[in-house]
């Protein structure tokens, strides 16, 4: 295991406060306020003194956004592949230098590209289809079969998982139950695929299984959500939005079991290649 740096200091915290103004409608009321916003702060990955990618995120867990990002990204296969990390804020911006094993290096120089991410978009600077990491279809597994009961139970924990967004209202999450609906992780970030990085990249660390459990974002499923959940092995996604056409065909093409606007009474399957057992109790 690496030794950690600390992922913040006073100038890069999760949030920060804002004077505001509430006005309420009726009347006309106005009350001055201090408000909690989400930091939202320029990262820049750094692979070997080579900048890859600078990505607009929320500045927290950053050790486990890189492992995630450099996995989703095809850099590393495997954890063992990143064999130092360095925490570097320098006023408005945070650079994390990564050191990679030699070999992994090696394969990463051969097919390196830049890339200017925002928190909008997970493929921005990708110039062609070709540039795309693939992930490929999921193979059946002997795991057992996710519940409807469990998918109910981990939808009505989510929630108080949300630190971040409880304070600010305006960032995403994605979280990881285990097959008996118990969330065992989840991470925040003001960009939806830098918390699946997030929750990726903690997954990766502690040697989770992917056919364990399932995946809830409280997002839209696109298309790159999809992709990266499988890139990581995930088999089933359950969105508190709906999902995109793009994802739809990708989760099909994957065998990735998508469910979409998840509520705590309902949800919707838009696609079914993992068996899932019908059996609900409700509370």
């Amino acid at each position: 295991m690496l030794k950690r740096q600390s992922d913040l200091n006073t100038r890069h915290e999760a949030t920060l406060p804002f004077a505001a103004e509430k006005i309420v409608f009726a009347g006309d009321q106005r009350t001055q306020c201090a408000i909690d916003v989400a930091t939202e702060t320029p990262i820049s990955f750094v692979y070997g003194g080579m900048p890859y990618a600078v990505m607009m995120a929320t500045p927290e867990d950053l050790h486990d956004f890189v492992y995630g990002f450099s996995l989703t990204e095809g850099i590393i296969q495997k954890a063992e592949d990143i064999r130092d990390i360095r925490v570097e804020p320098a006023g408005d911006h945070i650079t994390i230098k990564i050191v990679l094993s030699s070999a992994q290096f090696q394969a990463h120089l051969a097919k390196r590209r830049m890339m200017s991410g925002r928190t909008s978009c997970g493929l921005c600077g990708v110039e062609t289809l070709a540039d795309l990491p693939v992930a490929h279809q999921i193979s059946p597994s002997d795991s057992a079969p996710i519940s409807l009961d469990a998918v109910h139970q981990a939808l009505g924990q989510l929630a108080q998982h949300q630190p971040l967004n409880q304070v600010t209202r305006s960032v995403h999450a994605a979280a990881w139950s285990n097959g008996q609906g118990l969330i065992i992780a989840a991470r925040e970030d003001v960009g939806r695929h830098n918390a699946l990085d997030k929750l990726i990249g903690c997954l990766l660390q502690k040697s989770m299984k992917a056919q364990d459990g399932f995946l809830l974002i409280t997002s839209r499923a696109s298309f790159e959500m999809v992709e990266k959940a499988a890139l990581f092995g995930i088999r089933m996604i359950v969105a508190i939005s709906a999902p995109t056409s793009l994802a739809i065909r990708r989760a099909e093409d994957l065998g990735v079991t998508l469910y979409g606007v998840a509520r705590y009474d309902s949800m919707i399957k838009f696609t079914s290649s993992h068996t899932i057992d019908r059996e609900i109790h409700q509370a």
